[in-house]
């Protein structure tokens, strides 16, 4: 039995924990905020409740299998509704469900982009078989260079879209512009653009055209604090409002954690979950550090980052659970998000309005309505002190004149508003890049920060900062692979 300490009570740091608590490890998970889940927790504004991030959960079987591992059942602890359809798009004016269900989704098609329905469905049966030979890339460490010799690497290489980009990919299968859009703009999960996003990851539209979109009562944050329920049940112990301030080293090992309050926790073994970029910056001196010093993080490709609005409104508008707004030149959009880094006169938008069939987030004839902007990261040098109201009322103004949310100004009780320099500061994310290093193909497997760590022995990654990247299904994909690594050691 180990010692371990998690640094970090996100969804990966949770996962990792509870996976090796199950093993019978003595596991201590310490976290900043006096919540669980980080980004994948849960606010709390008067009466309302809203999911900090992320507002729905794709491919639960992995979730599931995450659970077994730990000798639970997912389903003793969160329920979990399918949406039909997944989502509303909507461009100038037109409103155009998605759907898991073939039969609806070509019928949408048919409806809205007629002539591309083989087109969907050989996109649906190219993308399962990229998706089978990516799947043994995407739950293994990749920590040698020799590991792009080893089997599974070889057999997916001709699905890897080398050298196109996930909007080349889609102008294979369709012909209309909007259509491409709309099974490429999950490119903006990993914040990055579908024109420079590498062409794997069109397998993110087809995951969620395949395995469809769920929400658990409550809100995504029932992930995390389900997953903390598991943990604690298996013994582990979590502590709250516990920063930790460095992380102390030796010899090329890390061997215990500083907190805030002065107290030394020593582990046989570290597991960071804080934002990567932030934590080699911030925890470790950067004279333990060689592959990770501060100057060479300042190098690495970032994300974009996010304006969110999380508005208590006092009526329930006959809305989709999800609505995404487009702009109507979106390449020019999403050029000034991660490319020019200037903020956009017509942004792109995303809003989450559960309320519609979840119940317990607002009260009777109230909804929690979430709205998402992606802008620059911080890097951009944008002053949001001066500019925050700017972008609310173009954000707000955009989504009263073009979609069901008329007047939604007015009928705003309470709200929350989160800037990327609040991302950078209050959530400790490096630079406000919400969704943490960039996913160009120079940045992954082996080439993205490796789930042991290079630098320090005893020190681990979870994370989106780490193998195989952001979002929750390859997040939690991180802990596997790290807890399990952990355990052969």
């Amino acid at each position: 039995m180990k010692r371990i300490a998690v640094i970090g009570a996100g969804p990966g740091g949770l996962a990792s924990a509870m996976l090796l608590a199950a093993e019978g490890h003595d596991v201590h998970v310490f976290e900043k905020q006096n919540r669980v889940g980080g980004r994948n927790g849960a606010w709390n504004l008067g009466e309302y409740t809203f999911d900090i991030g992320p507002t729905f959960l794709g491919m639960p079987h992995l979730v599931d299998e995450l659970f077994r591992k730990a000798g639970r059942n997912m389903h003793d602890y969160m329920d979990l509704k399918q949406l039909t359809p997944m989502y509303e798009l909507l461009w100038s004016g037109s409103r155009i469900p998605m759907y898991q269900q073939q039969d609806k989704m070509l019928s949408s098609i048919s409806r809205h982009f007629p002539g591309n329905e083989r087109g969907y469905l050989r996109f649906m049966r190219d993308n399962k078989k990229k998706l089978d030979r990516l799947t043994p890339i995407l739950k293994t460490r990749h920590h040698r260079l020799m590991d792009y010799l080893s089997p599974r690497v070889l057999k997916a290489l001709p699905e890897l879209s080398l050298g196109k980009s996930v909007y080349d990919v889609l102008s294979q299968y369709f012909d209309d512009e909007r259509l491409k859009i709309s099974f490429s703009f999950q490119a903006k999960y990993l914040g990055m653009s579908p024109w420079e996003c590498p062409g794997a990851f069109s397998i993110l539209s087809y995951m969620e055209h395949e395995y469809g979109v769920y929400h658990p009562i409550g809100g995504v944050n029932q992930l995390s604090k389900a997953m903390a329920s598991v943990f604690e049940e298996l013994g582990g112990k979590i502590h709250l409002g516990e920063s930790v301030s460095r992380i102390e080293t030796a010899n090329k090992k890390a061997e215990a954690i500083e907190l805030q309050s002065g107290e030394r926790f020593e582990a046989d073994d570290i597991v960071i979950n804080a934002d990567f970029a932030q934590a080699m910056t911030k925890l470790i001196d950067d004279r333990s550090l060689k592959k990770y010093k501060k100057r060479k993080i300042e190098k690495k490709k970032f994300s974009c980052s996010t304006f969110m609005i999380y508005a208590g409104v006092n009526k329930v508008y006959d809305m989709p659970h999800h609505s995404i707004l487009f702009s109507s030149d979106y390449k020019k959009n999403v050029e000034e998000l991660t490319g020019s880094l200037e903020l956009s006169d017509e942004p792109s938008i995303y809003i989450h309005n559960p309320s519609v069939m979840d119940s317990t987030l607002a009260p009777e004839g109230h909804s929690a309505v979430y709205i998402l902007a992606p802008v620059p990261n911080n890097l951009s040098g944008i002053d949001w002190e001066n500019r925050k109201a700017e972008v609310e009322r173009v954000v707000l103004d955009r989504i009263e004149k073009e979609t069901g949310f008329e007047d939604l100004s007015a009928h705003i009780t309470i709200k929350k508003i989160l800037t990327p320099v609040d991302w950078e500061q209050t959530f400790e994310i490096y630079q406000g890049a919400t969704f943490s290093l960039g996913h160009q193909l120079s940045q992954m497997m082996y080439f993205r920060p490796h789930n042991q760590f290079d630098d320090l022995e005893n020190l681990w990654l979870v994370g989106g900062g780490t193998h195989p990247g952001s979002g929750l299904p390859t997040i939690l994909e991180s802990a596997k692979i790290t807890s399990d690594w952990i355990g052969e050691t």
